[in-house]
């Protein structure tokens, strides 16, 4: 009797003493991708998918405008993957060595559209029509891409002298956009992409591509990632066709 006691416990010693279960063993890895505002809801879907194949790897997001996030990079942010909506503020990391060599391209490309509110009661038909606005909003030109692009475009038209005194700077195209629904603004320049989250706008025209640079959004791995291995993988899936087809269906455009 009292060896039998004896064994049990040295059997159950030795099952507490053993190795852990498999699902304890494995803890999650996180990574952090910082990126445009505008990719918020693709992104969301995205790591859905990759997650559902990739179940130790925890991705977070910080959204936000390029320009912000390029010089928190820059100032030793801890972030993995950096997607950008700008190639100036991508370009800026990587000439400063802080993309890894290998693991960087243009992924996607937009669209910027000039949008009104819904009842449109200042009748704008067209970016000439703006002079009937008495408040026009725009991304700020030196953080957010979609505000620069813009800028560029009413430039080239001849149009920003006439309604630089109409503006409403917002810190992001997510900004300029709830200022539109809310009728806060009287008009404002989203990319195409963001205007199909919202049934309270109006979309008024595609700006022609001829009047700003091309709007294409480049991802990189950051070289002082601690978990490259891992921010690759999520690398590699954004610009596979299976990601490429989700981010056409969401509205931004393939680069030939």
């Amino acid at each position: 009797m009292y060896r039998f006691i004896f064994l049990l416990i040295l059997v159950l010693l030795l099952n507490a003493c053993g190795s852990p279960k498999k699902t304890e063993d494995v803890k999650n890895m996180g990574i952090t991708v910082s990126a445009a505002a505008s990719m918020q809801n693709v992104l969301q879907e995205l790591k859905e998918n990759f997650e559902e194949k990739h179940s130790t790897i925890d991705i977070s997001f910080n959204f936000g405008a390029s320009g912000a996030l390029s010089q928190q990079i820059s100032q030793g942010a801890p972030v993995d993957l950096f997607l950008s909506a700008s190639l100036e503020k991508f370009n800026d990391l990587r000439e400063a060595g802080l993309v890894h060599e290998e693991f960087q391209q243009n992924l996607i490309g937009n669209e910027i559209v000039l949008i009104t509110p819904e009842d449109n009661n200042k009748n704008i038909k067209s970016v000439e029509d703006l002079k009937k606005a008495e408040r026009i909003s725009i991304g700020i030109p030196e953080i957010v891409p979609a505000g620069a692009y813009a800028k560029e475009a009413l430039d080239h038209m001849g149009l920003w002298d006439t309604i630089e005194n109409k503006l409403v700077l917002a810190k992001d195209v997510r900004q300029v956009l709830t200022y539109v629904e809310t009728g806060n603004v009287d008009a404002g320049f989203v990319y195409k992409t963001d205007t199909e989250t919202s049934d309270h706008i109006q979309v008024i025209t595609s700006v022609d591509s001829k009047y700003h640079s091309p709007i294409i959004y480049p991802i990189g791995v950051i070289k002082s990632s601690k978990h490259v291995e891992e921010a690759t993988l999520f690398y590699e899936y954004l610009s596979s066709e299976e990601a490429i087809t989700l981010f056409e269906e969401y509205g931004f455009t393939r680069i030939q």
